[in-house]
C-alpha cells in the first residue's frame, strides 16, 4: 500500500478534521477548570517547592500535560461542541490518563470496544465522527473509517507524524525500521503501519542482539522467535539488516534511544566502511522535545536528597513509565500512582512497582520530616498532582488545600 499516498488524499477529503472547529474559548475554560490548579502554579512560582509542617514537596521542572496531550484533548472536547447531536467516538484511549478518559465517557463518547485482542469496529456507522487519539491510529484503521464514511478527527501528535515521516524515509530508500519501543503499544503499531520492513526493539540488550546478529550472523529462527510479534510479515533478518534506518517511539528514554542508534551506526561501520555507511544506515532525531524535557527534569530533581518519589500518570503510560526507572536506579523509594485515591488515610499506599501488579504499601510516608519528590506524566492533569499534593499534606501535618 502507498501510505503516503493514502495519507496525502485523506487529508483533502471534506470528511478529515485535524484543526480547531473555532470552539477553543468555550474549551478553554472547560480545560481550565477540570484540569488546571492554583496550588500547583503556586509551587512553580515558588522555584518549585512547597514547605509545609513536617515536609517539603520538590516538584520537577517540567512535568505534567505536554503541548501534543493538550491539543489531542483540546481538539476532542470542541469536537463533541461541533458535533452535538452525531454520534462520537474514539479509536483507543485519548491519552493514558484515566480521569481524562472518564470526562470523555461522561460526554458520551464512545470507546471503540474490543474483541479479543481485535478492535470491533463494527459498532461504528456512516456519518459517525471518530476521533484519533494522540498516539495516532495505524493506517488500516484510517482507510477502513474513510471506506465507512465516516468524519474523522485527527487529534495526532505532531511529534508523532514526526516519526512517521522518517519511517516513509527509510521505506522510500529499502531501508527496515529499527523502531526502539513496544512492539503491542498503540504508537508502536500505527509507527509500524507506514513501514514496508520493521523491526521492534524494546531496549538496547534486544538492539544489542540484533547488531550481533548483523555483524556475525546466527541462528535465524531463534531471532524470529526472539522477536515474535515485534517484526513485519515475512521478515528475514538474513536479507532485511543490511540496510536500517532508526526510529522510535515518542515516550521511550531518550538516552537509550541514542544509544541504539550509535549502536547501529557503528555497526554498519564496521561492518560497511565509513564510504559506504549512508548506504546500509539512515538516522533522524525522532525524540519528542517533550519526553526530553521531563526526564531531564527528572535527572535533575533526582540529584536532591530526596526521601522519596512520587510518579502520578497512568498505568499503561510508557513516558511515566521511564520516570519511575529513573528515581529506581538511583535507589530512591519511588510509588508510581495513577490518581490521588490510591493515596488512603490510614498512611498506606495502592501504587505499581516497575513491571509488577499493584501492591499496596502500609506506612508509606515515615515520621519526621520528609523531602518528597514529585512528578508527572505527560497526560496528567495539574489537578490529578494537586490532590495527591493534598493528600500527602493531610497525612503529614493535617491540612487540606483542596476544597
Amino acid at each position: 500500500m502507498d501510505t503516503k499516498a493514502f495519507k496525502r488524499s485523506l487529508h483533502e477529503s471534506p470528511n478529515y478534521h485535524r484543526r480547531s472547529f473555532g470552539h477553543g474559548a468555550e474549551v478553554a475554560g472547560v480545560m481550565q477548570s477540570e484540569y488546571q490548579s492554583s496550588l500547583i502554579q503556586e509551587i512553580r512560582d515558588n522555584n518549585y517547592r512547597l514547605e509545609r509542617p513536617g515536609v517539603t514537596i520538590l516538584l520537577a521542572q517540567a512535568f505534567g500535560f505536554c503541548w501534543g496531550v493538550e491539543r489531542a484533548v483540546a481538539m476532542a472536547y470542541e469536537t463533541r461542541q461541533h458535533f452535538p447531536t452525531e454520534r462520537l467516538w474514539i479509536t483507543n484511549e485519548i491519552i493514558h490518563n484515566p480521569s481524562v478518559n472518564q470526562h470523555l465517557r461522561e460526554m458520551e463518547v464512545g470507546f471503540i470496544p474490543l474483541q479479543g485482542a481485535d478492535k470491533d469496529f463494527s459498532v461504528v456507522g456512516t456519518g459517525d465522527v471518530v476521533i484519533l487519539p494522540a498516539f495516532g491510529a495505524s493506517v488500516q484503521e484510517m482507510q477502513l473509517l474513510n471506506d465507512k464514511g465516516c468524519k474523522i478527527v485527527d487529534t495526532t501528535c505532531p511529534w508523532v507524524s514526526k516519526v512517521w515521516n522518517t519511517v516513509e524515509k527509510h521505506k522510500k530508500g529499502d531501508f527496515t525500521s529499527i523502531i526502539h519501543g513496544k512492539y503491542n503499544h498503540e504508537e508502536t503499531v500505527a509507527t509500524s503501519s507506514f513501514a514496508d520492513k520493521y523491526l521492534i526493539v524494546l531496549n538496547l540488550k534486544e538492539a544489542e542482539y540484533v547488531a550481533n546478529y548483523i555483524l556475525h550472523g546466527g541462528d535465524r529462527a531463534e531471532f524470529l522467535t526472539k522477536f515474535k510479534n515485534a517484526y513485519s510479515e515475512g521478515f528475514d533478518p538474513d536479507r532485511d539488516l543490511i540496510q536500517v534506518g532508526v526510529a522510535n517511539q515518542t515516550t521511550m528514554l531518550k538516552g537509550e534511544t541514542e544509544q541504539i542508534g550509535k549502536l547501529l551506526e557503528k555497526t554498519m561501520l564496521q561492518k560497511y566502511g565509513a564510504m559506504n555507511l549512508n548506504a546500509h544506515f539512515m538516522s533522524f532525531n525522532t525524540i519528542c522535545d517533550a519526553t526530553q524535557e521531563r526526564q531531564d527534569a527528572m535527572f535533575d530533581l533526582v540529584k536532591e536528597p530526596l526521601d522519596l518519589m512520587l510518579v502520578i500518570g497512568g498505568y499503561n503510560s510508557s513516558n511515566t513509565t521511564h520516570l519511575q526507572e529513573i528515581a529506581i536506579d538511583r535507589n530512591i523509594p519511588s510509588y508510581h500512582i495513577d490518581s490521588s485515591d490510591r493515596i488512603r488515610a490510614d498512611n498506606s499506599i495502592e501504587h505499581k512497582p516497575l513491571g509488577k501488579d499493584l501492591e499496596i504499601t502500609p506506612n508509606w510516608l515515615p515520621a519526621g520530616n520528609l523531602l518528597i519528590g514529585v512528578t508527572s506524566g505527560a497526560s496528567t492533569p495539574d489537578k490529578v498532582v494537586e490532590e495527591a499534593i493534598a493528600k500527602i499534606l493531610d497525612l503529614k501535618a493535617g491540612v487540606s488545600l483542596v476544597s
